[in-house]
């Protein structure tokens, strides 16, 4: 793979992959994919996806990323990037899911079809279409596997949310939300966190997505309430840091983490008892839809249709555990180690 970059735009840490036997000709379609970062290994997969199908259809595909989870400026730059570059079509990742909208709205009024990917952008219909887990769903899967977990000790649950970013994109929101909604928490009003006012819920942190910040996240919650026994945890990096902070104090034996991922370490962390249940996402499904959607709107200006009865097209979701509780399907993490990502 010989990898170009783009003049002004090599500083933000774009990359134009020309593919094998991909020619540059003037008429061959252009597409973006804009993800959070480049080191999570959730968009590591998601750009596999992007690459191998853009080669498969003969698309020329520039890559983009920013610095950290959060880093919206460089996203900005990027759909700017992609504008004058001429592409087609961009595949997004949100940080910012609000603050983007405008950029989002920039490219789309420039002929540019918009597919979010993962993160429903707010409101939904910014952009042309939206590839995505359904977030609510995977937190509510790992809500009614704690709740059935627990029995009736879940009345006297002592909780700690470990969230994204103070900025709460949506899919942070709907993960949160959901699983209270599966835990028999009311969740007051859905589209924010920490209105709530059960007194189960010791406190919300945030996690940037990574292991350092689940680390810092858990041990300040620890501080608030030292008998906190249930994590709900925005991913599987941050749970892996909260789980090195309760280990620390002694507590990673009596206390039970739940997450969405389903990248590979975390289902092995699944097998070794780290993580009581994750909700499986598929990030290379979502990619590879979304570069099929670019090279149909190029070839017939048709837009994709959302699942029925959602504003998203839904790429599936799997709850992975490997202690299974009535009334809520699951597969084990020896199947899910089958089809993990990354």
């Amino acid at each position: 793979m010989i990898l170009k970059y783009l003049g002004h735009a090599a500083a933000l840490g774009v990359a134009t992959l020309v593919l094998p036997g991909v020619s540059m000709a003037q008429d061959q379609v252009t597409a973006c994919l804009i993800t959070k970062t480049d080191t999570n290994p959730f968009f590591v997969k998601m750009k596999e996806g992007a690459t191998a199908k853009a080669q498969e259809l003969g698309i020329n595909l520039q890559t983009y990323a920013g610095r950290i989870d959060g880093d919206s400026e460089s996203q900005v730059a990027a759909i700017e990037s992609c504008i004058a570059a001429g592409a087609k079509g961009i595949l997004i990742a949100a940080s910012d899911t609000k603050g983007i909208v405008p950029s989002v709205k920039q490219a789309r009024d420039a002929g540019l079809i918009v597919i979010a990917l993962d993160t429903p952008l707010e409101p939904v219909d910014s952009a042309d279409a939206t590839f995505a887990t359904n977030n609510y769903e995977a937190g509510v899967l790992i809500g009614e596997w704690a709740k059935g977990k627990m029995g009736a000790e879940a009345e006297n649950a002592k909780i700690a949310f470990l969230d994204l970013t103070a900025q709460q994109p949506s899919v942070a929101v709907l993960r949160d939300q959901g699983f209270m909604e599966g835990f028999g928490i009311d969740n007051k009003d859905k589209a924010i966190v920490g209105d709530e006012d059960d007194a189960r819920i010791v406190g919300h942190d945030i996690t940037n997505g990574n292991e350092e910040g689940g680390r810092q996240a858990m041990e300040n919650l620890l501080q608030k309430d030292p008998s906190i026994n249930l994590v709900y945890t925005i991913n599987e990096p941050a749970a892996a840091g909260a789980y090195e902070a309760l280990k620390s104090v002694g507590l990673e034996g009596s206390v039970t983490i739940v997450s969405v991922d389903g990248g590979c370490p975390g289902i092995a962390n699944v097998k070794d008892g780290v993580i009581g249940a994750t909700s499986m996402q598929y990030p290379l499904k979502m990619a590879s839809m979304g570069i099929e959607a670019i090279k149909a709107f190029a070839d017939s200006g048709e837009k994709p249709q959302a699942s029925e009865g959602l504003q998203i097209t839904a790429t599936g979701v799997d709850l992975v555990t490997d202690e299974p509780v009535d009334g809520v399907t699951s597969m084990t993490s020896e199947d899910a180690a089958k089809l993990c990502w990354g």
